[in-house]
């Protein structure tokens, strides 16, 4: 069989009525590929090669339209104009389709072997996550702007564990951020909330122990005003984040573990609307009695890897 040169098409010879193998031509996207010049760095070779052949197998295989192409072009001029310093659309648009968490889950896969216990889990860091949150004292709270309505004190404590050894580590740092009871951060809601509202820094003691008051996690809903919503109702989706509390812990001789944590009665955990959720991660809110701080109390407990620690998986 070969090709006629002129629109890819390939023919069989006179007589055989077998289908042509390319409806369309079949040189084109590797063309679009080698147009790369010599001073493309290596990676850059295969990130943007992958993306353009995916892309045009993409297009070819859903045969997609002149309209649906410019549908599409829209849609990513309507993310760009959308974003503000505190809504970052294409990083929520990522979010919805899954992208952020697999790219987390191939960023931070770790398995123990051995016998060893696995670290916890990592999820994905999200846009809400403010590099200047204070360091509080351990047994602080980081409810700064008082209780709100609806809102539920809970004491939150656990210990970090070498994943290898089951030690404490002493001296690790554990980060946590979260939504008010009105599922708004604190540069989402400068009317009710200061900044750093419900977000800290807390350093293990020498038991690797931490030990902290906030609040019980308020489900929300992503906007329901801008791209990605109207992404959501394409697919017949919901824009519902489950309850969860941020936390990110860190210690210089370690692999960090960001993550979230869920309450485990939450309706919205099987179909998270991110993607963020691991079994892992869910726990279990109790009712806490003899502390006048407090409602609830949740213990979790946090496994990390050393760093240079390599799994086969």
């Amino acid at each position: 069989m070969a090709s006629n040169g002129s629109n890819g098409v390939s023919h069989a010879p006179e007589g055989n009525s077998a289908k042509p193998a390319h409806r369309f031509d079949p040189d084109f996207t590797q063309l679009v590929i080698d147009t790369m010049g010599p001073n493309t760095t290596p990676r850059n070779r295969v990130v943007l090669g992958a993306l353009i052949r995916h892309l045009h197998d993409f297009t070819r295989e859903v045969e997609l339209t002149i309209d649906e192409w410019m549908t599409g072009v829209h849609f990513v001029n309507a993310v760009g104009q959308i974003y503000t310093k505190s809504r970052n659309e294409a990083h929520r648009v990522s979010d919805i389709l899954g992208l952020e968490s697999l790219v987390d889950e191939i960023a931070h896969k770790v398995i123990a072997e051995n016998g060893d216990i696995d670290p916890t889990s990592s999820s994905i860091l999200g846009p809400f996550w403010s590099p200047n949150a204070p360091f509080r004292e351990l047994g602080g709270s980081i409810i700064q702007d008082g209780v709100p309505e609806g809102g539920r004190v809970t004491k939150m404590h656990g210990v970090i564990r070498d994943m290898t050894t089951g030690k404490p580590i002493p001296g690790a740092v554990f980060d946590i951020w979260q939504a008010s009871a009105n599922g708004k951060y604190d540069f989402q809601d400068p009317e009710n909330q200061t900044a750093n509202n419900l977000r800290g820094k807390f350093r293990a003691n020498e038991k690797g122990e931490y030990y902290f008051y906030c609040l019980h996690p308020t489900a929300y809903s992503l906007p329901t005003d801008g791209p990605a919503y109207t992404l959501l109702k394409a697919m017949d989706r919901h824009p519902m984040r489950p309850a969860h509390i941020h936390i990110m812990v860190t210690h210089p001789d370690y692999q960090g573990c960001t993550t979230q944590l869920y309450p485990k009665d939450d309706p919205w955990l099987v179909t998270d609307t991110v993607f963020a959720v691991k079994p892992d991660l869910i726990a279990d809110f109790k009712p806490l009695e003899g502390d006048d701080k407090a409602v609830l109390e949740l213990e979790y407990n946090v496994v990390l890897a050393p760093k240079g620690y390599k799994s086969k998986a």
